[in-house]
């Protein structure tokens, strides 16, 4: 029976393509459980945050508060059940700070903040939830009237913001924009980087870097100053080419600038190196009995052994070259810390982006499954729980290991476990793990105004038939699996060569993508790779606004998907057109036919303080202007 229902799914979800649903997320992250019975007190069956402990503690809760008045105590009742609703994740958090209620409606089509005030004002709770008091209150003790109240209980609600009335949680009906006609870019620069990251200081300076292991400090023009990328080539803020490895895939894969770097002058680099030919890169090798991974079985590949090769993650500062982190300009190229060391089985697919979350401050690492692009994960790496490949982890840089912590949790390297990572419910995952089941995240962004979103990008493995390849974009959440190599997309996979066995598509719950597209719908078929960007926030293009852009590694397509309506999990896509601006400082370097513009090799999508998004291609730097400056028409321009 559970075979029909995935297969009735797959169809329903080929169906659904380019418009695809994402999940909606608990308090903790994770995403909602869905249940075959009712839960006894709150109600909530299908999709839930809760279980039945959950169900009895909310109603322990609520018999203590001891309230004597029937209609008060059918909205607090319904207010603490809200901890159940799918959506609580959203539901309890206002500008990223957790409440201990959730956010009530307050608009004039659902003023269910109203309704809780008019019920309650004058009743005695005791532990008022609402209040936060410990001992019996009324509403009237701490607040003065409705508005007050609804101040506090109701939040900043705006159209960006889900509330909670009464019975379900609702989002704004926002209309759609209009379909933006086309999407504008001038060139900036001619050099080759593999990405760049805005400057923690919130001015207009940026970090570029290059796969071979420069990154430079370089300040952006404002829009129509005709001017370019201003930075010095001769004099890097950073070089570390002598000891990382540039080649094919492997190089500086990110940097990433902690949150307090300001103060601290911390920073972080991804990259890989060759354990034969330099000092201090030796890990150990992710080929190993725990994962059920053979070294020997591996043998020699084009001329290498498995690990030979490491994937690293250190620690740098600037405070060595600066009393004042922010006005740093060179970093000093002495080590501080070795976060993360792993050996790599095969030579391709090891991902190795970093990026701060914005609401936890944790230092995020991608894996990819570890490689073999022709066998596709032949060792199940992405699967595995005992392995770090094909998985996104979640580290504590700020505090560090003992020992004994080393030891026994088998850690990698400098850093320790969040508290509430998925391992302490579930003990078979190493603890470094917050989602499983990648193939090659590359690149993955959180969305600005809504820091639950994480969105990841993901390359397909290459078929028989290389157009039914597809590429795909993923909402990731705390636990989530995302299904390779069960599956490839919607799609089942069976490999050729499996010496480590495979996952029966039973055993897992699949998350599958919220965006996507075969390789049959480029202009290059046979050589397509998405590249994930970020959901558009800037001021620049407002017919952009609130859609995720991702392109292909070609860059001849670009699409642009927005979610409608407003924060209802639906993506809808289109592939839009591009040009060059009338006003650009260098004239853009299109390559082939020039009816079908296309950029040589399109490496990641950057974002800058100001929201502005960059692509990063092999042969220069483009940012996106107003669509005017091409012609395009934005009617809220």
């Amino acid at each position: 029976m559970r075979g029909e229902v995935v297969t009735l799914f797959l169809f329903l979800s080929l169906l659904l393509l380019p418009s695809c649903y994402s999940l909606p997320l608990c308090t903790d992250s994770t995403s909602p459980i869905t249940r075959n019975t009712t839960l006894a007190f709150c109600g909530y069956s299908g999709p839930t945050c809760c279980n039945a402990t959950d169900d009895s503690a909310i109603q322990a809760k609520f018999t203590a508060m001891n309230i004597t008045d029937a209609s008060c105590a059918s909205i607090v009742k319904s207010i603490g059940c809200a901890k159940c609703n799918p959506y609580s994740g959203e539901l309890y958090t206002v500008d990223t700070t957790p409440r201990t209620t959730p956010i009530l409606c307050n608009k004039k089509t659902s003023d269910f903040c109203a309704t809780t005030w008019g019920a309650c004002k004058d009743v005695v709770i005791a532990n008022n939830p609402i209040t936060g008091s410990s001992s019996p209150t009324k509403l009237s003790d701490s607040f003065h009237s409705s508005a007050d109240f609804c101040k506090s209980a109701g939040g900043p609600v705006t159209n960006q913001t889900v509330c909670f009335n009464g019975v379900s949680a609702t989002f704004p009906l926002t209309k759609p924009t209009s379909s933006p006609e086309g999407i504008c870019i001038e060139k900036l620069d001619n050099g080759s980087f593999i990405n760049m990251v805005p400057h923690p200081d919130g001015s207009d300076r940026i970090f570029l870097f290059t796969q071979a292991g420069k990154i430079f400090l370089a300040e952006v023009p404002n829009h129509g100053s005709k001017k370019t990328l201003k930075y010095d080539a001769s004099k890097p803020f950073l070089d570390l080419t002598d000891r990382v490895l540039f080649d094919g895939d492997f190089g500086l894969q990110d940097v990433a600038f902690h949150p307090n770097f300001k103060k601290n002058g911390r920073f972080f680099v991804s990259y890989n190196c060759d354990s034969t030919t330099t000092p201090n890169c030796l890990g150990k090798c992710s080929c190993n009995p725990e994962t059920g991974c053979d070294p020997s079985v591996i043998g020699i590949i084009n001329g290498t052994t498995p690990c030979q090769f490491q994937e690293v993650v250190a620690e740098y500062t600037v405070n060595g070259t600066s009393s004042s982190p922010a006005t740093a300009t060179i970093a000093s190229k002495i080590e501080v810390r070795r976060i993360f060391t792993m050996g790599l089985p095969y030579i391709d697919q090891h991902a190795g982006e970093i990026f701060f979350g914005p609401k936890d401050g944790y230092l995020y690492l991608t894996n990819g499954d570890g490689g073999n692009t022709t066998h596709g994960d032949p060792w199940n790496f992405s699967q595995k729980k005992k392995s770090l490949l094909g998985k996104v982890l979640r580290l504590d840089i700020n505090h560090f290991p003992t020992p004994a912590e080393i030891v026994s949790l088998g850690l990698w390297g400098n850093y320790t476990i969040p508290s509430d990572n998925p391992y302490t419910k579930d003990t078979e995952l190493k603890p470094e793990i917050w989602a499983l089941g990648f193939r090659n995240p590359w690149r993955c962004s959180f969305d600005s105004e809504r820091p639950s979103y994480l969105f990841c990008g993901e390359t397909g493995q290459n078929h028989a038939n290389a157009s039914s390849t597809f590429e795909k974009v993923s909402l990731v959440t705390k636990d989530g699996n995302y299904g390779w190599r069960v599956y490839d997309g919607f799609d089942l996979f069976s490999p050729i060569y499996a010496p480590g066995g495979s996952t029966p598509p039973g055993s897992i719950n699949p998350i599958f993508p919220i965006l996507g597209y075969h390789h049959a719908e480029t202009h290059n078929p046979s050589f397509a790779a998405l590249v994930a960007g970020y959901v558009y926030r800037a001021e620049t293009d407002p017919c952009l606004s609130g859609r995720f852009i991702y392109a292909d590694i070609l860059a001849a397509d670009m699409w642009a998907a927005a979610e409608i309506p407003y924060m209802s999990g639906n993506f809808t896509t289109q592939k839009v057109n591009f040009t060059c601006s009338k006003t650009t400082p260098i004239p853009c370097s299109f390559v082939g036919s020039t009816s079908i513009p296309k950029l040589s090799f399109l490496l990641s999508i950057g974002q800058d303080n100001n929201k502005d998004l960059f692509y990063i291609t092999q042969t220069g730097v483009y940012r996106i202007v107003r669509s005017v400056h091409c012609g395009f028409k934005c009617n809220k321009s």
